[in-house]
């Protein structure tokens, strides 16, 4: 059986003499399954905040969203989330390809002020394989956007955020443009990144010249 919690956690524990609030935490909240309440609690959630890291340890941390239930929980132990078309970046899937251990944090803003972590081991699969294998997917509930492939986890911890810290939000009415290619729909140069120069030495990738016949 695996120990919950990393050595890390447990060297600081001891040196900051936390181990046994810690212990009881692992006892009474650490579970290596989804609860019912956890699973009717991610059906009502429209956005998670995923971590990952490559294989050198490099963090990325992005948001997904979309309407209440797009993450799918598949069974106590698995849950599913889309992946749609975007800036064709990929970190978040470069990093799964790399390292499969993920984090994800959902949080209810507005009702319960509650939250649930969720960690396990990822893999990619097409969206049109996943729905081979289950049939009854839902589409998805927004008129012309399909995931292109989805991000299966298998549930390796979870358990409570406390709401001590959660602030109350209020939502509003909000059109979303979703799979926009537009940039001023998208957010534009909004930290004025595309006039200033990096620091380091690294270049972006460039796009390679057409070949030539």
């Amino acid at each position: 059986m695996r120990q919950i919690g990393s050595a890390g956690e447990r060297h600081l524990q001891k040196l900051h003499g936390t181990a046994e609030r810690a212990a009881r935490l692992y006892a009474d909240q650490v579970l290596d399954h989804l609860t019912p309440a956890m699973i009717d609690f991610v059906g009502r959630q429209e956005i998670a905040f995923v971590a990952t890291a490559d294989a050198a340890g490099e963090c990325d941390n992005s948001l997904r969203a979309g309407a209440p239930g797009f993450m799918q929980v598949i069974d106590p132990t698995t849950l599913a989330y889309p992946e749609y078309r975007g800036n064709g970046v990929m970190a978040s899937l470069g990093n799964i390809a790399e390292n499969p251990h993920v984090g994800i944090m959902l949080v209810d803003f507005v009702h319960d002020l509650i939250g649930l972590h969720i960690n396990g081991t990822a893999r990619i699969v097409e969206d049109q394989e996943l729905r081979s294998d289950l049939p009854d997917l839902p589409d998805d509930a927004v008129p012309g956007r399909a995931p292109q492939r989805w991000v299966i986890v298998d549930v390796d911890e979870a358990y409570i955020h406390c709401r001590k810290h959660i602030p109350r939000l209020e939502p509003v009415p909000q059109h979303r443009d979703w799979g926009t290619d537009d940039a001023k729909r998208k957010g534009g140069d909004y930290f004025g990144a595309k006039s200033t120069r990096r620091h380091d030495k690294m270049l972006p990738v460039q796009s390679a010249p057409p070949r030539r016949s």
